[in-house]
């Protein structure tokens, strides 16, 4: 049995996929140490892993004071979170001793950490892998088409932040990339190489392992058992982008009053009271059980998550998407690129154009053709079983017992 250190930050799209990891490494004897935010503690001490936390609020704080304009600033704001993550995590396993470890590609400083303790490291990696090359590329443009009034600061803070890690840790940065992406010897990806842009161009470093979907934490809610029976619509923005109280409106006045049932995730910054009348084929709740429902879903409007892509395209649901920030854009262009679902833009979009989309997904056959092609590809892939068969097959090459 070997004692692995598992490094993750707070974000329900980094931690949720790790979850099946984590209890089938315990079933195949693994121990497992979890540093992540409070918030997921108990998510994620029903694997069976030992959870040990760091300050959410300072963590985030950290990270946003970066900026969120461009990529370097957020950059920037991952390394600020260094003496937020780095001290208390070394605190708290101090006289401790691990086999490896395995760090989230983007939170929680994990390469630097692996770096520190000179441990084995294995790389997380919950979107879209990104290579160097694209990387330098984003940055490369950025410096040389933003005005240098804007990138000389955000550049020379990098500059200053790598030197800090330099200082304190003794730990070297050469890149943005290596921030950003964290690169390891292995690098575990949640998806498959057919729906990873450019999948054919990554190395055997990279191990697509296709989605990581557990089913063995399925909550006691029969809320849903009669709306599963009538094929809902499902609308979630996620547990990010939640307190869209127009987008809401809009999908009442577009969908309202119409064949279709519909379940709408609002999340918990929005009160249902604020909605106004709720028609009666809606179902508006804070929290749905989302891969209890989608099994039963003929369509899901979606923010283009990572996780909730996946989650939609395994259960064979196609999608409508809305992204929002981040990578979303991305995924959204290749579930259009595959056929799988149509891309609307939340700026421009109107009830008409909802219902619209809505009619056109779910009237056209060839939808249901590309989605059922994805999901079979997905099925296939092994997801958490096949990362965590990637990971011993790593620990064979360290030698670790």
């Amino acid at each position: 049995m070997a004692r692995i250190l598992f490094i993750n930050g707070g974000s329900e799209g980094h931690i949720n996929p790790t979850i099946g990891v984590v209890q089938e490494l315990i079933s195949r004897g693994e121990e497992v140490v979890y540093f992540c935010i409070e918030a997921f503690r108990e998510r994620i001490e029903k694997t069976g892993a030992t959870v040990r936390t760091f300050d959410d609020q300072k963590f985030i704080k950290a990270f946003i004071s970066g900026g969120r304009n461009y990529m370097l600033e957020r950059i920037n704001g991952l390394l600020l979170t260094a003496d937020i993550v780095i001290p208390s995590v070394l605190e708290q396993i101090k006289d401790e001793k691990f086999d490896y470890i395995i760090h989230d590609s983007m939170f929680g400083c994990g390469r630097i950490l692996a770096q520190l303790l000179k441990l084995p490291a294995i790389n997380s990696c919950t979107s879209f892998a990104q290579s160097k090359e694209s990387i330098d590329q984003e940055i490369e443009q950025f410096l040389s088409n933003v005005s240098a009034e804007i990138t000389k600061p955000i550049y020379d803070q990098f500059q200053n932040l790598t030197m800090m890690v330099k200082g304190k840790y003794d730990v070297e940065i050469h890149s943005p990339y290596e921030v950003l992406c964290s690169p390891a010897t292995l690098t575990i990806v949640y998806t498959t190489r057919e729906f990873q842009p450019n999948g054919e161009s990554f190395d055997k470093s990279y191990q697509f392992v296709g989605p990581s979907i557990s089913m063995r934490l399925r909550s006691e809610n029969n809320d849903f058992e009669e709306i599963q029976v009538k094929k809902p619509i499902y609308i979630s923005l996620g547990t990010v982008f939640n307190r869209s109280i127009d987008f809401y409106k809009l999908c009442i006045a577009a969908l309202g009053n119409t064949e279709h049932t519909i379940v709408m995730s609002i999340g918990n910054n929005v009160q249902i009271s604020d909605l106004g009348e709720i028609p009666p084929n809606f179902t508006v709740k804070p929290y749905v059980p989302q891969t209890e429902l989608l099994p039963y879903t003929k369509l899901f409007i979606t923010h283009g998550g990572m996780n909730s892509t996946h989650e939609g395209l395994y259960f064979g649901v196609p999608l409508l998407v809305i992204p929002q920030s981040a990578d979303q854009p991305m995924i959204a262009s290749q579930v259009e690129s595959i056929g799988a679902g149509v891309t609307l833009q939340m700026q421009i979009l109107s009830a008409e154009q909802l219902l619209e989309a809505v009619d056109q997904v779910l009237s056209e056959p060839s939808f249901v053709t590309a989605v059922a092609q994805i999901r079979e590809s997905f099925r296939e892939s092994g997801g958490y079983r096949q990362a965590v068969d990637e990971i011993f097959r790593f620990k064979r090459e360290y030698g670790i017992k």
